[in-house]
């Protein structure tokens, strides 16, 4: 998914401007879709569902997102998350 030009990884939303931040197949080449936290190897590194990812990411988006409170990145998350390529129903 892009938003103003930004890719964001489809299983945690976090940004991926740069190639580094790319998860990998499972031969080696880079996942344009997942970050490297999210997918190594061709296999997702997380195996919770989607209400613990959020519950993982909650403190990282509050914590990266001055004047956020947890409860906001909550909320956002859980209205984001389903739209994610991991999480769509």
């Amino acid at each position: 998914m892009e938003q103003n030009g930004m890719k964001f990884c489809q299983s945690c939303g976090m940004p991926m401007g740069e190639e580094a931040l790319y998860g990998t197949n499972a031969d080696g080449s880079k996942n344009g879709d997942y970050c490297r936290y999210c997918f190594e190897k061709g296999a997702f590194t997380f195996d919770g569902g989607m209400e613990e990812m959020v519950e993982f990411c909650v403190p990282k988006m509050a914590g990266a997102n001055p004047g956020m409170s947890a409860e906001q990145a909550r909320q956002a998350m859980r209205e984001w998350f389903p739209t994610l390529k991991r999480w769509k129903k």
